[in-house]
C-alpha cells in the first residue's frame, strides 16, 4: 500500500480506541480531522509529539479540527499513555494495522544501521468529506501543532 497523498479519499476504517470504543472515519464526516501516526506509545519522540498536540489542543479545536492518534499498541498501552499524559483526544489501538495500512504508513525504517518494518511518523489533515488535504511526513515532535496550524 502506498502513502495517501493530498486529494486522496481516505478509506473508511473502524478500530477500537484506548477504552474499547469503536471509532470510524464516518464518525468524523462533516468535521476537519487530524490523524497522527506514531511508532510507539510512551517513547520519547511519541510523548513529545502527543504532549505538544495536547498543549495546543484548544488552538487546534478552535481552528475546527478533531484529533486522532494511531499506533499499533494495545488498548491497555494506549489507555495508560492517554491517562498518564491526560490527552484530550482518542488514541486508536490499531494492533491489526488496518488504519496504518490504509494510510500507507507501515514500511521499512532504519535505526542504528538496522532495517526493520515499522510505523512512519506521519500526520494527515483530512477535510469534512474524508479527503486528504495535507500530509506532514517530516513531523517536528516538539512543535507539531505549529506545523498543523501554519497555512501552506
Amino acid at each position: 500500500m502506498s502513502l495517501l497523498k493530498a486529494g486522496d479519499k481516505v478509506p473508511d476504517f473502524s478500530v477500537n480506541d484506548q477504552d474499547g470504543n469503536r471509532i470510524s472515519l464516518k464518525d468524523y464526516r462533516g468535521k476537519k480531522l487530524i490523524v497522527f501516526f506514531y511508532p510507539k506509545a510512551s517513547t520519547p519522540g511519541c510523548t513529545a509529539e502527543a504532549c505538544n498536540l495536547r498543549d495546543n489542543y484548544t488552538e487546534l479545536t478552535e481552528a475546527g479540527y478533531s484529533l486522532l492518534g494511531v499506533s499499533a499498541d494495545s488498548e491497555k498501552r494506549q489507555a495508560n499513555f492517554k491517562s498518564k499524559y491526560e490527552f484530550p483526544f482518542p488514541l486508536l489501538a490499531d494492533e491489526d494495522k488496518e488504519v496504518i495500512n490504509a494510510f500507507g504508513v507501515w514500511g521499512p525504517k532504519k535505526f542504528m544501521g538496522k532495517t526493520y518494518d515499522g510505523i512512519h511518523r506521519t500526520t494527515f489533515v483530512i477535510d469534512e468529506n474524508g479527503v486528504v488535504e495535507r500530509v506532514i511526513e517530516k513531523v517536528k515532535t516538539k512543535d507539531h501543532a505549529a506545523q498543523l496550524l501554519e497555512q501552506d
